[in-house]
């Protein structure tokens, strides 16, 4: 699947007021589900489906009837989602909360089927023709045209909000794979904050702190919204102007992040054959109040699944280790050197190397991957130490065959000198 995005241009204030109104209405449609599963024990997803026919034909709410019926359904479909996901959390016993259904308040989206909209024959404009009539609209691409697919491979269209204006998902069915050079090149990266991260030949990549290089302009236009704010009364016209400056400042922060996390997994993926990454768990490091906003800054979690990603489409191997003592442990001979995170460079008493402390991390993330598959090809993955479910076994693309030349790069550690390359993979 392939999700294309363009942007809704060209359209009159009455135009985009109608687009709200559907969005709105899948909103209602969607927390009207969530409500009727609470009240009706034994919901299942055929009983949402139904309630979408009920609620159309309701004389007392007439505006769910102009919503497409195929959009009602996608809203239905959102509402189980949420739901299933809270039944599974239940059954695997996740400590904590497990995510009980809530009732939307600001929906930023609507999503269609295969009615309810049309394209042009150029893919150039859209009109939705539900019973909202919102009409046509420009779309503005610059990622890919929408010329090279046909109407059948469009398989869903959702409409989403944002400050900077309405947006058309397309949902895509085709699949892309590019084609890879093998390189003969493996590396281990290692994700920090003075650096993005580093890899095992001791390349680094800079952290570039967008947001907090953004603070200034950000407080100062928070300070300018908090003095619009009028409390227990109606918002005035300058605040909402204000409040959707703030939120343009967030959301260029959020491009800049996806951008750059995008670029670099890219160059990663194209310059190696093999890419090993640490599985940090963010969800639990922000928690850290000194390091929370450093960490979300970065975005690992953002890149890592870039990363996965393209590993995908380019068909070469990832995999991801868990993260214990790739810092403490020496590189060259595994003595444990404790070292508190001001340390920012590794010293081993034993064979007296000297190493950055993220070049020395990533060296033994590389050689975890090399030894997880080389545990893997071997068919003793879970009799080792090594617990495959936390190296993120659903993250890993198997080599094809050739064992030896993957023990011999165990055996020399994250040397790529003499490295034959590297064969074909497979999904």
């Amino acid at each position: 699947m392939l999700v294309v995005e363009a942007k809704l241009k060209n359209g009159t204030q009455e135009q985009y007021q109608r687009l709200d109104e559907a969005i709105r209405t899948s909103q209602f449609v969607r927390n009207s589900c969530v409500r009727y599963w609470m009240e009706n024990k034994g919901t299942t997803r055929n009983d949402l489906q139904k309630l979408c026919s009920t609620l159309a034909k309701n004389q007392d709410i007439p505006w769910v009837t102009k919503l497409n019926s195929q959009a009602r359904q996608s809203s239905a479909d959102r509402a189980w989602q949420s739901i299933n996901r809270f039944y599974q959390n239940c059954r695997a016993k996740i400590p904590g909360k497990k995510g009980f259904p809530r009732f939307k308040k600001h929906s930023r989206s609507v999503e269609y089927k295969l009615t309810g909209y049309k394209l042009s024959d150029d893919r150039r404009k859209i009109e939705f023709t539900d019973g909202f009539k919102a009409g046509k609209f420009d779309l503005w691409c610059s990622q890919r045209t929408l010329v090279y697919y046909s109407e059948k491979q469009i398989r869903r269209v959702r409409v989403v909000r944002r400050c900077d204006g309405y947006y058309c998902q397309f949902l895509i069915d085709v699949e892309r794979l590019e084609q890879h050079e093998p390189t003969g090149q493996v590396t281990g990266i290692d994700l920090g904050l003075k650096e993005f991260y580093t890899d095992a030949q001791g390349n680094t990549v800079d952290n570039p702190r967008y947001l907090r290089k953004s603070e200034k302009r950000l407080k100062k236009a928070q300070r300018r919204l908090s003095k619009r704010f009028r409390k227990g009364k109606k918002q005035s016209n300058n605040y909402h102007k204000q409040r959707v400056k703030v939120a343009k400042l967030y959301l260029k922060v959020s491009r800049q992040r996806k951008d750059k996390a995008i670029k670099d997994a890219l160059a990663l993926v194209q310059s190696n054959d093999l890419v090993v990454y640490e599985a940090l768990r963010v969800r639990n490091l922000v928690k850290n109040r000194k390091l929370a906003k450093s960490i979300s800054d970065a975005s690992w979690y953002q890149f890592t699944e870039w990363l996965n990603y393209f590993a995908k489409i380019y068909r070469i191997v990832c995999v991801a280790v868990p993260p214990h003592f790739t810092t403490q442990d020496c590189s060259v001979c595994g003595t444990r050197v404790q070292k508190s995170l001001s340390t920012r460079t590794h010293q081993c008493p034993n064979c007296k190397t000297v190493l950055d402390r993220d070049h020395n991390a990533a060296k033994n993330i590389l050689k975890k991957g090399l030894k997880y598959l080389g545990e893997h090809l071997n068919g003793t993955v879970g009799q080792t130490e090594t617990d495959s479910n936390a190296l993120g076994e659903s993250d890993l693309w198997v080599l094809n065959g050739n064992i030896e030349n993957l023990s011999r790069l165990v055996e020399q550690g994250i040397s790529n000198s003499d490295v034959e390359r590297i064969p074909h993979y497979i999904a």
